[in-house]
């Protein structure tokens, strides 16, 4: 990749396995990034990532690295729970910031952070990577332009017995430290709330980006061994209806797409398993021509392309691809009205969420 003359120098905030698996390379393969700084507080761990990616400076604390002048944007790739803390710190530097997806569990935080965010003037973007993969955006653009008003949208999300066993190959070993810095609750405690943060995120993010804001959510729940079942009856808010499955740990392949049905045509796709950085495979129909549409997509590495377009967006003044605080917000405010949906068996309204609301 043939790097720009003007870069954006980025400070990584965290060491651990989603660093090392997608941010590191990212800032360092993108056009118009460079890897200047990266921070942690386990001295270990620091010391072996340093050796490892050789930023121009490495930090063994957050407030070091943002006192650095040349340091202007930073990656939040700490635990969720440290998410909005460290990225209002960050904004008080002065510095635009990348946060790692969801950004929240909570509507309340995300409130302080968009506040926070336009009396900074910087620039705040959610970790919604599929968003930037070429197939999505293919079919995004259909949506928009020639697909005409939607009438409809499936979308499901099913991770599967078999991925950890596809992940440990294709992933390099993580680096791992005893010292680092963890939250005092293990997120992972409730296999409800972690899945729905982990990858019901993911789910909600594509409808929107597809569909919309969402209106309402009339979900159930159904849990059988070590699987996990959501379906989600949605409304939009343009009045179009759509059907949502999330479902861990299926006895299948990775298994993740989405439907949408429209006024002049329909688009499919099929999403891959993020690590293997495959672009989505989408075939856009259109009535008009009575003809499908289906793009290559050859650089299917979604973690770099959402970085450069973050630092498009600060270096070349681009507008944001929607991946911004509200869309963080939006998906907040699913996975709450989803959880509280399954608990009452009502249909919960998006907009009617307490802003104390928390998942």
């Amino acid at each position: 990749m043939k790097k720009q003359s003007r870069l954006l120098r980025i400070g990584v905030l965290g060491c651990g396995p989603i660093a090392q698996f997608a941010h590191f390379e990212s800032c360092q393969k993108g056009a118009n990034t460079d890897l200047y700084a990266i921070c942690d507080a386990a001295p270990d761990l620091l010391e072996r990532m340093n050796q490892a990616w050789r930023p121009q400076k490495a930090y063994d604390s957050f407030e070091k690295m943002l006192a650095d002048d040349s340091v202007e944007a930073v990656i939040i790739a700490v635990s969720d729970a440290f998410h909005v803390p460290a990225a209002l710190i960050a904004i008080q530097a002065g510095k635009h910031v990348l946060i790692e997806k969801p950004v929240s569990h909570s509507i309340e935080e995300c409130l302080q952070l968009k506040e926070a965010a336009a009396e900074a003037g910087v620039i705040v973007q959610i970790g919604h990577n599929k968003r930037f993969d070429p197939g999505v955006e293919f079919a995004h653009r259909f949506v928009q332009d020639k697909m005409g008003e939607m009438l409809a949208l499936k979308a499901w999300y099913g991770d599967h017995v078999q991925r950890y066993t596809e992940t440990d190959n294709i992933q390099p070993l993580p680096i791992r430290s005893e010292k680092a810095l963890k939250p005092a609750f293990n997120e992972k405690a409730d296999p409800e709330r972690y899945y729905m943060m982990a990858h019901g995120s993911h789910l909600l993010d594509n409808a929107r980006f597809f569909g919309g804001l969402i209106g309402s959510v009339r979900a159930r729940l159904v849990r059988k061994w070590d699987a996990w079942c959501w379906f989600v009856d949605t409304t939009f808010h343009s009045g179009a209806v759509g059907h949502l499955d999330l479902t861990i740990k299926i006895r299948s392949d990775w298994h993740e797409g989405f439907q949408l049905y429209g006024e002049r045509g329909s688009a499919f796709g099929k999403l891959y398993n993020p690590w293997y950085y495959k672009s989505a495979e989408v075939e856009c129909y259109l009535e008009a021509d009575q003809q499908y549409y289906k793009p290559l997509g050859a650089d299917g590495f979604s973690y770099r392309r959402q970085l450069e377009a973050f630092a498009a967006c600060i270096l070349d003044g681009r507008p944001q691809s929607g991946a911004d605080i509200d869309a963080g917000l939006e998906t907040v405010k699913g996975m709450i009205a989803i959880r509280e949906s399954v608990r009452t068996g009502k249909e919960i309204y998006l907009d009617q969420l307490p802003t104390t609301a928390a998942l």
